[in-house]
């Protein structure tokens, strides 16, 4: 399994040309204080923590880095090349999906003199850029020189998102996430990730999707990146191709899975074989061509849509050929059933006896570690073998611990159970799950039930009674998070609760 780390650096200081010394008056470097959920306990906080990054002056007084350089972020700052004053910053948007965000000064001092650095075009494969930033082991700016290596999707470590990147030869280290890439003065590309099994392979976020990010937020409001929700296979092989009735010289992929509510549902069906994106043929293998001689997944013409946009694709269905329109209606956030990396929100969570529910998401698989998929509890990892979200669900809640109690007696040692159904009812989600929790309040006993038929079963008016002594010992302020409270404070006081 491939890892990355965010990042990307800079260590030849060169004298570049008279372009080349112009735009290093736009970069800034970028001081972050980050506060991270503690997915294990989700009624904490990690604790601060500080990180630097890198950036770029464009249009507009605007700061243009990387999404991951300012997650989580509690207090932002910025430093011109050159200078030693910070300046306060706040952020204006953040694209998680394609690890992009912008910032912006008040003051306007700070952007006094400075020529914004104007977007160029995708570079060309064979091109050489230079990328400027603020690495680890010194604090003056640097410059690494490269040369394009391939363009294709790639995945993105910040969002688990397949997105168009570019590789490049320049060497990669941490600190210096968010730098431009340069050429001829216009920025190509955002420095963004590096691989950690080779040397001097890293990637940069390339100028289309930057203009993605840029277009989305017009309205002022950031909508993200356009997603079908289909599982597809390649269709490689000749039999297959004959079984699905495909002519000789077409090509195409095949739709194995579609997720409930998305783009797709409704428009496409398993079976069908996509054969075209935008008048583009499909390949065999799920690629298009975006440049002569130049290709890459076929979501590359469905990605540089907005949301709201419509698709039309070509599919054959039964041996004939159909003419479709998608409309771009979803995010790939919608489309999952286990929720990719989450930044910028608090987890969700209840507790009822000292049982502490939870909807399964990977920021909790990552409370495992950096070799999480190996170190967390297999059952969970194998709900993501297929995460496209089904009709019958929409999340995963897990009884994640127990804080032990005496109400909950014998059940001290049960955790990560996923929960099927409460009293012989499905559970969709946690909020619904609440709701049947709290719809069978005159019953003596509830009933929670796992995927393989294992019962939890507690007494109703033990747990009414214990509840709030159960939050006071565990010094826990609420018995859920903010976004499940209905007439509520989320810091409401047990511990008064508990005195009176």
């Amino acid at each position: 399994m491939k890892r990355w780390i965010p990042a990307v650096l800079f260590c030849i200081l060169i004298a570049g040309t008279a372009a080349a010394q112009d735009v290093r008056e736009a970069i800034v470097k970028i001081y972050t204080v980050h506060n991270i959920p503690d997915y294990y306990n989700p009624w904490n906080m990690r604790g601060p923590q500080s990180s630097t990054g890198s950036g770029c002056i464009i249009s507009g007084n605007r700061i243009l880095t990387n999404g991951h350089v300012v997650r989580d972020q509690t207090f932002v700052q910025v430093r011109r090349f050159g200078e030693s004053r910070r300046y306060q910053a706040h952020v204006l948007f953040v694209s998680h999906q394609a690890d992009l965000a912008l910032l912006t000064v008040d003051d306007p001092a700070f952007f006094d003199g400075i020529d914004p650095v104007p977007l160029g075009g995708l570079p060309e494969t064979q091109q050489d850029v230079h990328v400027y930033g603020f690495p680890m082991g010194g604090d003056t700016l640097s410059i690494t020189e490269g040369v394009i290596s391939r363009i294709e999707h790639q995945t993105y470590s910040h969002s688990s998102l397949n997105l168009l990147a570019a590789q490049i030869d320049a060497a990669i280290n941490p600190g210096n996430s968010g730098g431009p890439a340069i050429v001829d003065g216009q920025l190509v590309g955002v420095a963004m990730q590096g691989m950690t099994q080779a040397d001097n392979i890293g990637y940069i976020i390339p100028v289309p999707v930057v203009q993605h990010f840029l277009k989305d937020i017009q309205n002022n409001r950031q909508d993200g990146v356009p997603d079908l929700g289909i599982n597809w296979q390649k269709m490689e092989n000749p039999d297959m191709r004959r079984r699905y009735g495909m002519a000789p010289g077409q090509t195409g992929m095949l739709i194995t899975g579609i997720a409930h509510k998305s783009a797709a549902d409704g428009v496409l069906q398993t079976g069908d074989v996509l054969l075209s994106v935008k008048g583009h043929p499909v390949a065999d293998d799920g690629t298009v061509e975006f440049r002569p001689k130049e290709r890459t997944l076929f979501l590359y013409y469905v990605q540089e849509n907005q949301i709201g946009d419509h698709l039309k694709v070509e599919v054959l269905r039964n041996n004939q050929l159909l003419p479709l329109d998608i409309p771009l209606s979803h995010t790939f956030d919608d489309n999952w059933l286990i929720p990719m990396e989450q930044y910028d929100i608090l987890p969700s969570y209840y507790i009822y006896g000292g049982v502490v529910f939870v909807p399964l998401t990977k920021n909790l698989l990552q409370m495992w570690g950096k070799n999480w998929y190996n170190n967390a509890p297999k059952e969970l990892i194998a709900r993501m073998s297929n995460n496209l979200r089904p009709r019958e669900t929409d999340e995963v809640v897990l009884a994640l611990r127990v804080l032990a109690a005496d109400v909950n007696q014998g059940y001290q040692n049960e955790n990560y159970w996923q929960i099927e159904s409460v009293d012989g009812q499905k559970v969709r989600n946690l909020k619904q799950m609440i709701s049947l929790i709290e719809a069978g309040a005159g019953n003596e006993f509830i009933t929670f039930e796992n995927t393989i038929g294992l019962e939890m079963v507690l007494d109703r008016e033990k747990v009414r009674q214990e509840q709030p002594r159960i939050l006071a010992t565990y010094r826990i302020p609420a018995d859920r998070s903010s976004d499940l409270q209905e007439n509520t404070n989320v810091y409401e006081n047990v511990f008064q609760t508990l005195e009176k």
